[in-house]
C-alpha cells in the first residue's frame, strides 16, 4: 500500500479533541421538558418527536474551521447529556459526585444542577423510563441484583445496526415522503407513528441545513483563504443531503455522521453501530476515485474525521452501571472483511483505508473490528496484524465459520447471516433489520454456584437471596450438588425473564423512537415502532458471567473433593464462609491441585461447556415481550469487576469481591499456563450457538513479539487456527506492564494510553483503579 500520511488537520483537530474539558449537559433536557408541557395530551410517540424536532431546531451547534465533518448533540465534545425521559433521579441523586466519582466522571456547571433540581427533575418525577420501572417492578429486580444484573432500566436501547443503506439510499426527504404516503390511510396508533416519523425527518433536514448556514455565517469571517474554501464546501455539502440522498463519497461519509448524531439525540443510547462500512460505503468511494473526484490520501482524510467524530460522542451513566461499562464505551462498532451474500473473500480499498486511520489514530472509537474465514486474503490479514501491533486493542476480530451457520440455526436468514455486523462491544446482530436488545442482562452464574453451596444465603451479606435447597455437606454425590445447581439457575431464570418483560414493556410505554424506526426494515412498512416489534428480528441477548471461574470451581470440587477425597465438605464449606482465613492449605490446594480452563483439559474445559449448554437450553424455552428468541452470549464489558465484589470466596480458590475472569471466554488471568494455542482449544469447545449474541476471548502480548516479519508471519498461522477452530471471537491488548504501572503513576504522561477493557477499547488513566489492576494482572505472551 502506498504512503499515506496523518494530514496536518487531522492532526490539529485531534489536538483540539483531546483538550476539551467532559461536561454534563442539560440544555437537551430542558428542550424536552418544554415539549412535553406544551404537549401534555398527545400521544408519547408523538411529544417524543415533537422533543427531538425541537431540539434539532434550538440546541447549540459549533463547527471548528478544519472540519471535514461537521455534526455533534452538544456544543462541546464528550458531554454526557441528561436525557429527563429514561432517568432523573439517578441524575438527582448523584449530580455533585459526578466531577469525583471513581469511574467515568464529568465536570459539572453549578447553575445545571440548580436549574435542573428546579425545573426538569419535578416534572419527570415518577415519569422516567427509570420511576416507572422501579413503581412497577423495582423490587422484584433488586431482589436478584446479586445473581442478575437488568439491564437498559434508565435509558433507552441501544445495541443497534440501523440501515445506513437505506438513509444513504433515502436520505430524509424520501423516507419523510415515504411516510406522509403511508399516513393517508392509516389510523390509530400507524397514524401516530407515521405523523411521528414526518415531524423527526423535518427536525433531520432542519439541523442538518442549521450547520450549512452556520458554516455559510463562520465563512464570512474568516480570513484563511483555505479554511473558508473548507467551510463552504461542507456547506455545500450539508445542503445536498439535507434534501436527497448523498451523491459523492464526502456526502455519504457526511451524511452517515449525522444519521448517528440523530440517533444519539433521539435515545441517548449507547452502541449505535456502522456496521459494514466498506461494504456501503465503497460504491461513492469506486465512483469518486474513478472520476478523478478524491484519491486515496484525500478519502483517508475524510475516513479519519469520521473517526474523530466517533470520538467526541460519550454516554454519560449512574455511578453502579459505569463500574460495569466503564471508560465511556459508545460501542460504534465497525467490521471490515468477511464474506459477501455469496459466501465469496469480500474486502476493498476501503477495508485497508480503515485499517490505516485506526494505525495513524489510535483512539478508542469506532471499534474496529476484522471478519476472518478460511478464504481470508493474506494482505488483509496481515495488515490488520500490524495495526494491532500498535496498541490501540484494535483491531478485534470475527470468525465467520462460527457465527454464520449459528445465526442461521437461530432463525436468521442465510443472506442477513452472510452480512452479518456487530454492535457494540462483541454483540452479533444483522444490518438494519433487527432490535436485538442484546444487552438484556448479566446473569452471574458463580454466584448461584455460591448460593447452591451455602443454602441460599449470599457470602458476602448473610442474607439469604436464593431458595435453600441445602449446602455442601447435603450433597451426597457430585449430580447431587449438580442437580440443585440447575434448579437454582431455573428459580433465576424464571425471575429474570420476568423482569427483562417489565423493562421492555416500560420502553414501549415511554421511549417509542419513531427517528430510529425509520431505519430499521418492517417498521415503516407495519406502521409499528421498533420498541414494539415492528423490526424484522426480535431477539433478546443475556450474558453469563463467567465460565472460567465456575468450570474452574466445579472441577476443584469434582476432583478433591468427591474423587481424591483430599478436601473434606465441610472443611471447604467453612473455608469458604471464612474466606480462607485460617484456611490457606485448602485454598492452595483449591488453586495448584485441580485443572484449571484455558490449558486444554477436557476435564475442567467440559465442565464449562456443559453449564454454558445447560443455561442456553433453559433459556430457548422463553420468548421476550416483542415475541422474539432469548439467546446468550460471553462477554462482561467491565462487569467482571463490580459482579465479582458481589461474590464471595470462591471454590476455584478465587477470594471474596475481587474481579472474575475477564472477557467471557476467557481463562482466569494467571491461571492460562499452557500458552496461547492451549486456550485456543479449550474455547472451542464451547459450542457456537452459546454466542449468538456475542462472545469475548482476550489475550495480551508483548509488543516486543511484532517486531519481526517471522513472527508477524507465526500471528497470522495462530489467527488461521483460531478460524479453523471455529472460535467467535479473539482480541489482543500489545502492552508492557511496566507502561501501566507508569501510567498509575504519572496518569497525564500517558493520557492518551489505550487499553483493551473487554469488547472495546478505553483510555486507561480513566478506568478506576480495581479495573486498572485487573488489566495490568492479566497474562502476557511472548511468544506462540
Amino acid at each position: 500500500m502506498e504512503k499515506l500520511i496523518q494530514t496536518k488537520r487531522v492532526s490539529i483537530l485531534k489536538e483540539k479533541m483531546m483538550a476539551q474539558p467532559r461536561f454534563v449537559s442539560i440544555e437537551q433536557a430542558l428542550i424536552i421538558k418544554k415539549t412535553y408541557e406544551e404537549n401534555e395530551e398527545k400521544p408519547v410517540i408523538i411529544k417524543r418527536a415533537l422533543a427531538l424536532k425541537n431540539a434539532l431546531l434550538h440546541l447549540d451547534i459549533a463547527v471548528e474551521p478544519e472540519e471535514k465533518i461537521v455534526g455533534n448533540r452538544t456544543i462541546g465534545v464528550r458531554y454526557g447529556v441528561v436525557f429527563p425521559e429514561s432517568g432523573s433521579s439517578w441524575i438527582d441523586r448523584e449530580f455533585e459526585i459526578l466531577p469525583t466519582r471513581p469511574q467515568d466522571k464529568f465536570n459539572v456547571h453549578k447553575g445545571d444542577i440548580d436549574s435542573f433540581r428546579k425545573t426538569i427533575r419535578p416534572y419527570f418525577k415518577g415519569k422516567s423510563l427509570e420511576d416507572v420501572i422501579r413503581t412497577r417492578y423495582g423490587q422484584e429486580i433488586d431482589e436478584i441484583a446479586k445473581v442478575v444484573k437488568i439491564n437498559q432500566k434508565d435509558h433507552a436501547q441501544g445495541h443497534i445496526c440501523p440501515s445506513c443503506q437505506k438513509w444513504l439510499q433515502y436520505g430524509p426527504e424520501e423516507l419523510k415522503q415515504q411516510a406522509i404516503a403511508k399516513l393517508e390511510n392509516a389510523t390509530g396508533k400507524q397514524y401516530d407513528f407515521y405523523q411521528s416519523v414526518i415531524l423527526v425527518m423535518e427536525g433531520a433536514q432542519a439541523f442538518i441545513m442549521r450547520y450549512h448556514d452556520l458554516l455559510v455565517e463562520k465563512a464570512k469571517q474568516e480570513i484563511d483563504a483555505a479554511d473558508k474554501a473548507n467551510m463552504l464546501e461542507i456547506a455545500a455539502i450539508c445542503k445536498n443531503v439535507s434534501t436527497k440522498p448523498p451523491g459523492s463519497f464526502h456526502e455519504a461519509v457526511q451524511s452517515i455522521w449525522f444519521l448517528f448524531v440523530i440517533l444519539h439525540m433521539e435515545s441517548n443510547a449507547s452502541s449505535f453501530s456502522p456496521g459494514r462500512m466498506d461494504s456501503f460505503l465503497y460504491p461513492y468511494y469506486k465512483k469518486d476515485i474513478e472520476g478523478g473526484k478524491i484519491d486515496k490520501q484525500k478519502a483517508l482524510e475524510i475516513i479519519e474525521c469520521i473517526w474523530l467524530k466517533f470520538n467526541q460522542i460519550v454516554y454519560l451513566r449512574n455511578s453502579h452501571s459505569a463500574k460495569y461499562f466503564a471508560g465511556f464505551p459508545i460501542g460504534f462498532n465497525i467490521a471490515i472483511g468477511g464474506q459477501d451474500e455469496n459466501g465469496n473473500d469480500f474486502f476493498n480499498e476501503l477495508s485497508f483505508l480503515f485499517l490505516k486511520a485506526q494505525e495513524h489514530l489510535g483512539l478508542p472509537q469506532p471499534n474496529l473490528s476484522v471478519r476472518l474465514h478460511k478464504g481470508t486474503n493474506e494482505l488483509l490479514l496481515k495488515e490488520a496484524i500490524k495495526v494491532v501491533a500498535k496498541g490501540s486493542g484494535m483491531p478485534q476480530f470475527f470468525n465467520d465459520e462460527a457465527i454464520i451457520s449459528s445465526m442461521m440455526n437461530l432463525g436468521v436468514t442465510g443472506k442477513d447471516a452472510r452480512d452479518y455486523a456487530i454492535v457494540g462491544c462483541v454483540e452479533l446482530t444483522t444490518q438494519g433489520n433487527n432490535l436485538g436488545w442484546s444487552d438484556a442482562a448479566m446473569f452471574n452464574l458463580n454466584k448461584v454456584l455460591e448460593l447452591t453451596l451455602n443454602n441460599g444465603k449470599c457470602l458476602v451479606t448473610g442474607n439469604n437471596i436464593g431458595p435453600d435447597g441445602g449446602n455442601l455437606t447435603d450433597y451426597n454425590t457430585f449430580a447431587d450438588l449438580e442437580d440443585a445447581f440447575a434448579k437454582n439457575i431455573n428459580y433465576f431464570i424464571e425471575k429474570m425473564i420476568l423482569a427483562c418483560e417489565q423493562v421492555e414493556k416500560a420502553h414501549i410505554d415511554i421511549l417509542p423512537s419513531p427517528f430510529l424506526s425509520a431505519v430499521i426494515d418492517n417498521c415503516l412498512e407495519k406502521g409499528m415502532d421498533v420498541t414494539a416489534g415492528g423490526a424484522v428480528y426480535n431477539f433478546s441477548g443475556i450474558q453469563m458471567i463467567q465460565i472460567a471461574n465456575l468450570a474452574d470451581s466445579l472441577a476443584a470440587i469434582k476432583l478433591l473433593v468427591y474423587e481424591e477425597k483430599r478436601i473434606l465438605k465441610e472443611e471447604l464449606l467453612k473455608a469458604l464462609q471464612c474466606n480462607f482465613e485460617g484456611y490457606e492449605v485448602i485454598r492452595t490446594m483449591l488453586l495448584k491441585r485441580a485443572p484449571k480452563y484455558g490449558n486444554d483439559i477436557a476435564y475442567v474445559d467440559e465442565l464449562g461447556a456443559k453449564w454454558a449448554r445447560f443455561f442456553s437450553e433453559k433459556l430457548s424455552h422463553y420468548t421476550n415481550y416483542r415475541g422474539g428468541r432469548y439467546h446468550t452470549g460471553m462477554y462482561t464489558v467491565s462487569a467482571h469487576v463490580p459482579m465479582g465484589e458481589n461474590v464471595g470466596a470462591s471454590a476455584d480458590g478465587r477470594y471474596a469481591a475481587t474481579p472474575l475472569a475477564d472477557g467471557g471466554m476467557s481463562p482466569v488471568y494467571g491461571r492460562d499456563i499452557a500458552g496461547p494455542t492451549a486456550v485456543l482449544k479449550s474455547v472451542s469447545l464451547l459450542d457456537n450457538y452459546l454466542t449468538t449474541n456475542g462472545g469475548l476471548l482476550n489475550m495480551k502480548f508483548l509488543p516486543e513479539f511484532f517486531k519481526t516479519e517471522n513472527n508477524i508471519d507465526k500471528f497470522a498461522k495462530f489467527l488461521r487456527a483460531f478460524v479453523d477452530l471455529e472460535i467467535p471471537h479473539i482480541q489482543f491488548n500489545v502492552l508492557r506492564k511496566e507502561d501501566l504501572l507508569a501510567a498509575q503513576k504519572d496518569p497525564e504522561k500517558y493520557r492518551n494510553l489505550t487499553v483493551r477493557v473487554a469488547g472495546y477499547t478505553a483510555y486507561f488513566t480513566e478506568l478506576a483503579g480495581e479495573l486498572q489492576n485487573e488489566i495490568i494482572a492479566r497474562t502476557s505472551y511472548g511468544d506462540l
